[in-house]
């Protein structure tokens, strides 16, 4: 079954910005989140599996919050970009490779993925790299 055009924009804007679907869904609930949290993942953290699965574990590392706003998400037809790049913390100890990223609820723990893709390239972590995934990565709604 195939969602429409407008469909699919309203529940990116809907998730990535909190802006409600008329007559559908809202985003007045008694606490509804103000920010989404980005991970980093060292290989695919599959549908399956959590924020938690295959994450980065370099010293330093921490998920980003990102604003569920127009300025933190840029939502244009059926995808959505980060607003302006995101930066993790600066690596101070181990190496890893980012492979994939995540988009999810919880800025630590096994909480569940909202969406997930490849990040292309990717980033090679070392001591002083600060990870960044740039406003070019898209999540796209099909």
């Amino acid at each position: 079954m195939a969602k429409s055009a407008t469909f699919e924009n309203q529940l990116l804007q809907l998730v990535f910005n909190g802006v409600g679907i008329a007559n559908l869904a809202d985003n007045a609930a008694t606490a509804p989140l103000t920010n989404l949290f980005l991970a980093l993942h060292t290989a695919d953290p599959t549908a399956a599996g959590t924020q938690a699965s295959n994450e980065v574990s370099y010293t330093g590392y921490a998920r980003v919050a990102v604003a569920r706003t127009t300025g933190g998400w840029i939502v244009t037809g059926n995808s959505v970009s980060p607003a302006a790049a995101i930066n993790f913390p600066a690596c101070t100890g181990g190496t890893a490779t980012a492979t994939f990223a995540s988009i999810g609820y919880g800025a630590t723990g096994a909480t569940e993925i909202i969406y997930s893709g490849a990040l292309s390239p990717s980033v090679s972590i070392s001591s002083g790299v600060i990870p960044q995934i740039n406003t070019i990565s898209t999540v796209t709604e099909s």
